[in-house]
């Protein structure tokens, strides 16, 4: 909520000043890419977690989905939109930074030979073992190994710090750049972000090799060391935030109690519901995906981790490099609804691509090379999903300050985070319930750590799962093609340009 107080007219805001609100916003966006890099960190080694620390596929993707189990049951992420909304951004974002580093502290110390040796491991494994039941919706089962329920545990905890982030940066930029270039700068954001998941998939599976030996715990302890740095970004971004309210007069109220039915407005909301659910369809398909994407090159390709990962680098990268050019093309030129409709047709054509089209081409008899063809389909394929990855995201989040008051817009980012975070909660697990359960005939290795015979990760049939991930494009286009629908009648302003002449 704002309010405004007289000013001299001679006084040129920070946030008019070109220079000041870019270092704002490149302190919020290297807090976010610090904390993209700690999410993905595991991604490219789910290979290495399942031989050496015997994570199967349900145990990857409860841990997986562990990072949102907080902000979706315990509502954490409405909480955070309510402190966003009384306490500011300044306060929220040091509280972001500082939650996800204890997280990621934790998750860091269960892949430790510390914890191996500890008498934390047997309390760990005789802890929530609970049945695979339908009721069970919790994160944890039984058998589940000990490192992934601790590793489960940091990852929720940073889940709360990471997505209570994604609010704040989001907020903080509409605070910058309202009037101005703001989906470029949410656009700049976002590609920021991406690079942080290119340089984990390139660069987890080389850490974890320094040395000669192989170690799960070396790339996440340097994410952890990462973080650290985030959090004092946000502590540097703090000092701009309160010498903008200084300067212009313009604060952030904290003396008005939050109201549970300030949120009628936006439950309310038709158009609002649409963007939410369009959100959540999206992700799901999405950031699920890059969980399992390297180990699903792993077994199409027939190709290590490292290799993986030097395939898929292009999916954030480029992701990175074309999303400031849409952001700035929202802002002069619009079409923001029409972008959400493209994303989704090159969503379903990508996952579509990985269930069929590569599988085919890569199939060749024992002993034989993979054919460069199946090469050019995966990365073609990849292209295609960074391309869409940055059409939807640089659209989607500048509209919603268009379709809610600007005194609840934390609230509404909070509650359109929790409902993608329900996707983001259930597909890991569910994409890795599929994945087991269409495997069944998987051969047996040696878990090298616990000489336990694991499935082989390197020969699994990913057909199912990239199906399911396409279905989710599908509902998501359908949503998107509504949202232009219902813009053209209402008169929204979702597909006007954000700069105001």
């Amino acid at each position: 909520m704002l309010t405004e107080n007289k000013v001299s007219p001679k006084v040129q805001a920070l946030n008019d000043k070109a220079w000041v609100r870019w270092t704002a916003l490149v302190l919020l966006a290297s807090a976010m890419f610090f904390g993209y890099i700690f999410m993905d960190v595991l991604s490219p080694l789910k290979s290495t977690l399942q031989s050496l620390e015997g994570w199967t596929g349900d145990a990857y993707g409860c841990y997986a989905g562990s990072e949102t189990f907080l902000n979706v049951f315990v509502f954490f992420l409405i909480f955070a939109g309510i402190i966003l909304d009384k306490m500011g951004v300044r306060f929220t974002a040091i509280l972001s930074g500082s939650v996800m580093l204890i997280g990621a502290f934790v998750n860091y110390l269960a892949l430790t030979e510390w914890f191996d040796n500890s008498s934390l491991k047997p309390f760990m494994e005789g802890f929530m073992n609970l049945p695979s039941a339908w009721w069970n919706i919790t994160p944890f089962y039984e058998g589940m190994p000990a490192s992934a329920k601790l590793s489960a545990i940091g990852f929720m905890i940073f889940g709360c710090g990471v997505e209570m982030a994604g609010i704040t940066v989001s907020r903080g930029i509409v605070k910058w750049f309202a009037g101005k270039e703001m989906a470029l700068a949410m656009g700049i954001e976002m590609a920021i972000a991406r690079v942080g998941v290119a340089v984990v998939f390139l660069g987890s599976p080389v850490i974890s090799e320094l040395g000669g030996e192989i170690s799960v715990s070396r790339p996440v302890g340097l994410a952890v060391l990462l973080l650290l740095i985030g959090l004092m970004a946000f502590i540097v971004y703090s000092f701009m935030d309160k010498a903008l309210e200084k300067q212009t007069g313009v604060k952030e109220e904290k003396d008005d109690p939050f109201k549970i039915s300030d949120l009628k407005y936006i439950f309310s909301s038709k158009v609002f519901w649409i963007v939410a659910l369009l959100c959540v369809l999206y992700y799901s398909a999405i950031f699920p995906f890059q969980k399992y994407a390297n180990n699903m090159l792993q077994c199409n390709l027939g190709i290590s981790e490292k290799e993986a990962g030097w395939v898929f680098f292009v999916f954030p990268l480029g992701a990175a490099a074309i999303t400031p050019f849409l952001g700035k093309f929202l802002d002069s030129r619009g079409k923001g609804a029409t972008m959400l409709i493209y994303g989704a047709l090159l969503m379903i054509v990508c996952h579509l691509t990985f269930a069929f089209l590569l599988p085919a081409v890569a199939h060749v008899p024992a002993g034989e090379p993979t054919p460069m063809t199946a090469y050019i389909v995966a990365y073609a394929a990849i292209v295609l999903l960074g391309i869409s990855f940055s059409l939807v995201p640089a659209s989607l989040w500048p509209s919603v300050p268009k379709l809610v008051d600007g005194k609840l817009l934390g609230s509404a980012y909070a509650v359109i985070f929790w409902i993608q975070n329900i996707g983001l909660y259930a597909f890991p697990m569910i994409i890795g319930s599929v994945l087991e359960n269409t495997n069944p005939d998987v051969p047996m290795i040696m878990n090298e750590e616990t000489g336990q015979l694991v499935k082989n990760p390197l020969l699994y049939d990913y057909t199912w799962p990239m199906v399911l991930f396409a279905c989710l494009g599908g509902l998501a286009l359908l949503f998107g093609l509504w949202l232009k629908t219902l813009d053209a009648k209402k008169h929204y302003g979702l597909e006007l340009p954000n700069i105001k002449k």
